[in-house]
Formats: structure tokens, C-alpha cells, sequence
């Protein structure tokens, strides 16, 4: 899942820190339930949040109909994954909730999130600015995801699996 880069540009994106990809596989090998998993990546990608930069300029542009992903690392062994995703103005997600833990932190933008309960009822809204960072874990991570603002946003992700293999960390959509 990427955009075609500038010719001026890299063409690949950069690779997480070495200091963070350490730090996540010492979180996952600990064997800890999904929600304390989540909140030890999230500790960790707090202390070690790359820039936008991550990405070339080309793939920050996004693209016109859909958000777009940049997998950026796979561990070996398929016990996480980390992904760029890029926001133009005005996308979103359908409400959806998740098959493993995820931690996410806004590199560029805003990133508006709506919170559901199992019944589908609103119960939190929140925007996330650059350098914040958040986790989650089912059961009770249902939400949905939107650009709001005029800005193009960039987040990073980590998942709890190997997210080339199973294609999308979403585990179901509700209407």
C-alpha cells in the first residue's frame, strides 16, 4: 500500500528507530495481556515518535479517495507491525474494532477519533494532535477514525500482528 513518490523525493520510506523496534519487541516478549501491552508500546513509541519525515514527501501527499498505508516494519516472527497512514481532509473510516492491541501516535495534523460502546452509542470523542499517543486493546475499542481539518494528518501504527499477512488490523465494520 503506497503512493508513487516525487522524483525529487526518497522513494521509500525511513524505517522506525532501532531504539523503538527494540523496545516493542521487549514489550511483546513479556507475554502481558493485550491492554498492558498496549500501554507499554504506547510508553514506548511516546519516547521514540519519528517525524512525518518518516515518509517521503510524495507519500504524504496521500491519496484522493482513501486513507493510505505505508508498512514500515514487520517483525520477523509476525508479532507486530508498524504502518504509516497517511489522512487527506475529509477521510475517514467506517466504525470498525480491532483483533489485536493497537498503539497509535499523530505525527502531522490532527486526527479526530469517535468512541462507541457495544450498543453503537457515541460515548467519547477526542482529537489527537501531533506527538500524542494512545492504545487500545479488544474488547472496547470500537471507533472510527476522520480527518476533520484542512490539514493532510500522518499517524504512525503499531499492531499486535503481522499486518501484510492478514491485510487489516479492522476485525469488524459496523454500520
Amino acid at each position: 500500500m503506497t503512493t508513487s513518490p516525487a522524483r525529487q523525493a526518497r522513494t521509500t520510506a525511513t524505517p522506525p528507530s532501532a531504539e523503538l523496534l527494540a523496545g516493542i519487541r521487549a514489550v511483546v516478549r513479556t507475554h502481558a495481556d493485550w491492554d498492558r501491552t498496549a500501554g507499554l508500546v504506547a510508553d514506548r513509541l511516546r519516547r521514540h515518535l519519528p517525524g512525518a519525515d518518516v515518509l517521503t514527501a510524495g507519500q504524504r501527499r496521500g491519496a484522493p479517495d482513501r486513507p493510505v498505508g505505508h508498512v514500515l516494519h514487520v517483525e520477523p516472527d509476525g508479532t507486530f507491525s508498524v504502518v504509516a497512514l497517511v489522512w487527506r481532509p475529509g477521510q475517514t473510516t467506517r466504525i470498525h474494532d480491532h483483533i489485536t492491541w493497537c498503539v497509535v501516535g499523530v505525527l502531522q495534523g490532527v486526527e479526530h477519533e469517535e468512541l462507541y460502546d457495544e450498543r453503537l452509542d457515541l460515548i467519547g470523542v477526542r482529537d489527537n494532535h501531533v506527538g500524542e499517543v494512545s492504545g487500545f486493546a479488544p474488547p472496547g475499542d470500537i471507533h472510527r477514525i476522520r480527518n476533520t481539518h484542512a490539514a493532510t494528518a500522518v499517524s504512525l501504527h503499531v499492531y499486535g500482528t503481522d499486518i501484510t499477512r492478514i491485510g487489516s488490523s479492522a476485525r469488524r465494520y459496523y454500520d
